[in-house]
């Protein structure tokens, strides 16, 4: 199959969260059984500046919307087994920052008209385009009510959605699918792209793509529940059957503690306490905190907002702090969820390392020389990091939600079970407590359960060829309409 990967983001060139991950390893991992893929993805200002030597042009164009007339240049950069196509735009694409804008939509409505041209442009004709989130939600629109009337280049290509934040829905003025879209009011009037009165490319995405997929199977659940679903549930009601939840993976290749080139040492489950021992000192040491190896590291690498449950932390760490725990929190986020972190710093100044910001290779460091990881979320839709913990040996703390759920056996005590985590339902103060507790209370008192723990957790198979096997048989199903 020739399949076009469409997102706003994707590795190594461009991160905020999970999903370019999933776009990255997903298409990664479809080349290698055989299938061709390609990423579509805006050629934001970091990406030129680190890999201006390496991008070569293969064409350009001027992209119109109404009465605008703006230059579009695509860019190809190969990495490993894996095309990008990146298209260029100073005006739109020259910033600091991936989102966040004022603009956000006629960038993206820029980038999603740009895609289209950019693939008949390279004679691309794929047979799937998977388009993830708001970004990029209106292609398959554009596609079926615009491109496949003027033109059969599109006549057999089917669309896959994938939704992995279904808080953001990309709300636009009315008048964007004419002045924009260069499409009818008619999509508006009749349902087909509105949503809270306004045009939603999301909705949009629902609408039009032949196949839907969300990223676990709990949260595909939830989506479909008036109360987990952020107002999405009656839309995908109606598309019930074409939607499906698909668990993301992780990059095992990339995540090893085995091969990890960033850790202090490597190791595998039948090295654990040795390799874990010295990433532990490693990581204090970095953070500026008095080695004890006898006291448990609790951590969290997470953006520092309200969906993440770090309130709860701020309100329940003192109980394990109290009892000599170290907690490290590497993010970035709300200024008052930053504040709160820097002020349980400076009340436990040898127990608390907190770094405002992102570091990959602090990441790394972080998930080797840890024992517990941080997951208290409201929702996840998937989450990245408790796997990825768990393959370095972190025994995951999580709320039992979306892909946490799916990922992560709680221990349960009293009960035999290969428990993988600790887990705990209730999005309040109790239930993290109770969580942390029963963490460290076995971390003190059950070392022998704590290390088979720790080994069920890095013998799980998270890696990305279920997912992809999963992917192409949803594939399938779209090309079979």
């Amino acid at each position: 199959m020739k399949i076009a990967m469409i997102c706003s983001e994707a590795n190594p060139l461009s991160k905020t969260g999970g999903l370019a991950d999933v776009t990255y390893s997903l298409t990664k991992e479809l080349n290698k059984m055989g299938h061709d893929a390609i990423i579509i993805l805006p050629l934001y200002k970091k990406i030129k500046e680190e890999h201006f030597a390496s991008l070569k042009e293969v064409t350009k164009f001027d992209v119109f919307m109404s009465w605008r007339k703006q230059y579009a240049g695509v860019y190809r950069l190969k990495i490993g087994n894996t095309q990008y196509y990146l298209i260029d735009n100073e005006y739109y694409f020259k910033r600091d920052n991936l989102y966040g804008y004022n603009d956000d939509g006629e960038r993206f409505a820029f980038f999603s008209l740009a895609s289209i041209y950019a693939l008949m442009r390279i004679e691309f004709i794929p047979d799937i385009i998977h388009v993830h989130d708001w970004q990029a939600g209106m292609i398959p629109c554009l596609i079926k009510e615009r491109f496949n009337r003027e033109s059969d280049f599109f006549i057999h290509t089917r669309f896959c959605l994938t939704i992995h934040n279904p808080a953001f829905k990309g709300y636009l003025d009315k008048y964007f699918l004419n002045n924009f879209f260069g499409l009818s009011d008619t999509l508006f009037d009749n349902g087909n792209v509105r949503f809270d009165g306004q045009v939603s490319t999301l909705k949009s995405a629902i609408t039009y793509a032949d196949v839907i997929s969300t990223v676990s199977p709990t949260h595909r659940n939830e989506l479909l529940e008036y109360s987990s679903s952020h107002g999405l549930n009656y839309i995908l009601k109606l598309r019930e059957q074409d939607f499906v939840g698909i668990l993301n993976g992780i990059d095992t290749d990339f995540f090893s503690p085995e091969t990890d080139p960033i850790l202090v040492t490597n190791y595998t489950d039948r090295s654990l306490i040795g390799g874990k021992s010295s990433n532990k000192k490693a990581l204090l040491k970095k953070m500026h905190l008095p080695y004890n190896k006898d006291k448990p590291v609790f951590a969290m690498v997470t953006r520092l907002t309200w969906q993440k449950g770090i309130e709860l932390v701020l309100h329940v760490a003192k109980h394990i702090l109290d009892r000599g725990a170290y907690l490290i929190v590497l993010g970035s986020g709300e200024k008052e969820l930053e504040q709160g972190l820097e002020n349980l710093r400076a009340i436990y100044q040898n127990n608390v390392g907190i770094y405002i910001g992102y570091n990959e290779d602090l990441a790394h460091l972080i998930y080797a020389g840890s024992d517990f990881f941080i997951m208290p979320s409201l929702f996840e839709p998937c989450g990245l990091g408790q796997m990825i913990a768990m393959r370095y040996g972190s025994l995951p703390i999580v709320r039992e939600t979306g892909g946490l759920k799916d990922t992560v056996e709680g221990f349960k005590p009293g009960v035999t079970q290969k428990a993988t985590g600790f887990s705990f339902v209730d999005f309040n103060d109790q239930g993290l407590l109770y969580a942390l507790t029963l963490a460290i209370d076995l971390y003190f008192d059950r070392k022998d359960l704590i290390k088979e723990m720790i080994k069920n957790g890095m013998r799980e198979d998270n890696g990305y060829v279920k997912c992809a096997s999963a992917y192409v048989e949803l594939y399938k199903k779209a090309l079979a309409k």
